[in-house]
């Protein structure tokens, strides 16, 4: 049995505990009640930025004159691919916070996230597989796109496996932490492998320093999808702190049930 870190609710403590501004809500127990209000909202607007990004991919889009239809498959692969390389610095952002401030919250958003930047990594792969055997004529090819981003799920299982494999919650957290911050400079070399290397692998079709290179119905449809995503992944690592905190400092989890609404 691992030895539950101590709690200090900022409801017990008084005033000073709880600080100003938004360092607040570093503590389990005012970041509870918050988490549960925002979930049903996040889960509500993804689904229906969801539903409009499909019907504008699939239904209103037209027809790529090039590739046919099998490039709507790319609506999901490429919300994926952002999605996957976002969470991933999310969590590496949270990682550095806990290493640097100690702060538990910012270690149990670290695990919440790596699910669901797993799942984004998976869908990234497998979509692109569906996309690449009409394309491409194969399956699979060591693309150096394709094999970093599969090293990018290598990363997310090893947190996880990392994560699993010691009941010492303080030494599985900072362990997975440094093991984040150490994977970071995978993720640009996903973005710009299409640059640094001669890659089967199509180039951005969107970025920032150069207008579209598709419709802007289709450039609507994609960033209609990366919204859904962001939503979703955001309503359920929020489901999954709230247990996590749950798990790990019930007190906090009932003083955050019972902690008057903020002002």
């Amino acid at each position: 049995m691992h030895k539950q870190p101590a709690f200090d609710s900022p409801y017990a403590a008084g005033p000073s505990a709880s600080g100003g501004g938004w360092m607040r809500y570093a503590s389990p127990a005012v970041f509870y009640p918050l988490a549960g209000r925002l979930i049903p909202v996040l889960a509500l607007a993804a689904a229906l930025f969801a539903c409009a990004g499909l019907y504008v991919g699939l239904a209103v889009a037209p027809t790529d004159s090039q590739q046919g239809e099998v490039y709507r498959i790319l609506f999901i692969h490429v919300a994926a691919a952002w999605m996957s390389m976002f969470l991933y610095l999310v969590m590496a952002g949270y990682a550095a916070l806990g290493l640097i401030y100690n702060t538990r919250l910012s270690f149990m958003m670290m695990r919440a996230l790596a699910p669901t930047g797993a799942l984004f990594t998976f869908l990234t792969l497998w979509t692109g597989a569906l996309w690449g055997k009409p394309t491409w004529g194969a399956w699979w090819v060591w693309d150096a796109r394709l094999t970093s981003e599969l090293i990018l799920l290598f990363l997310y299982l090893g947190f996880m496996a990392l994560q699993a494999a010691t009941d010492d919650v303080r030494r599985a957290d900072r362990g997975g932490a440094i093991l984040l911050l150490a994977g970071v400079v995978n993720v640009p070399i996903i973005y710009f492998s299409v640059r640094w290397w001669s890659t089967l692998h199509q180039g951005a079709s969107i970025n920032l320093t150069s207008a579209p290179s598709m419709a802007r119905i289709m450039v609507a449809a994609m960033l209609l999808m990366v919204a859904a995503f962001w939503l979703y992944s955001a309503a359920v690592a929020l489901a999954r702190v709230r247990g996590l905190i749950a798990e790990r400092e019930p007190a906090a989890a009932r003083a955050g049930r019972s902690a008057p609404e903020a002002p």
